[in-house]
């Protein structure tokens, strides 16, 4: 009777050690899995964060090239006028200048 106890006691030890090395073994195949659920997601994520960096980026040239086009449009557009408006001027200069030549 004692070794029946014995080997009950003993078969429950060693199911209870298998039962230890199941659990762990099944812990580390969690973390695992988990692990490479998680690097996969930081993957997908940091490649999102790369895509939507070169779409503002983009966006950022795009509007900076139409804001240059702008300002030299406008810049063209007023020395334009200042050439207009030198140009009207010119006639009155000469004269001046003659008019400066021949009275010295």
């Amino acid at each position: 009777m004692a070794v029946d106890a014995i080997q009950k006691v003993t078969q429950a030890e060693q199911e209870q050690q298998r039962r230890r090395e199941a659990a762990a073994a099944e812990s580390k195949q969690k973390i695992a899995v988990a692990h490479r659920s998680a690097q996969r997601l930081l993957e997908d994520t940091r490649g999102q964060a790369e895509a939507e960096s070169r779409r503002m980026l983009a966006e950022a040239e795009d509007k900076a090239a139409q804001l240059t086009r702008k300002a030299l449009e406008e810049a063209g557009q007023a020395c334009e006028s200042m050439k207009r408006a030198a140009r009207k001027k010119l006639d009155a200069a000469a004269e001046l200048i003659v008019e400066k030549v021949v009275n010295r």
